[in-house]
């Protein structure tokens, strides 16, 4: 299910959750360059957090979501 409707699994997302500080340390080794500021999330704004991700690590939006759903 998506009820968010972020094309992410709500099981995966609330899992990503819950393991936040682990799933920012493992982005920050993928992507050397992102800093805590560019993973700090806030709810609601997924829109303006994936074109963050994207800016900086010049990765596509999908597959960004790809590698958030691999890794939890």
């Amino acid at each position: 299910m998506d009820l968010n409707n972020n094309n992410l699994n709500d099981r995966t997302e609330l899992r990503a959750r819950g393991n936040w500080n682990e799933i920012k340390g493992e982005a920050k080794q993928k992507w050397g360059q992102l800093t805590d500021d560019d993973l700090n999330y806030r709810e609601g704004e997924q829109d303006e957090w994936f074109g963050r991700m994207q800016h900086k690590t010049g990765e596509t939006l999908d597959d960004i979501k790809a590698w958030f759903q691999r890794t939890f």
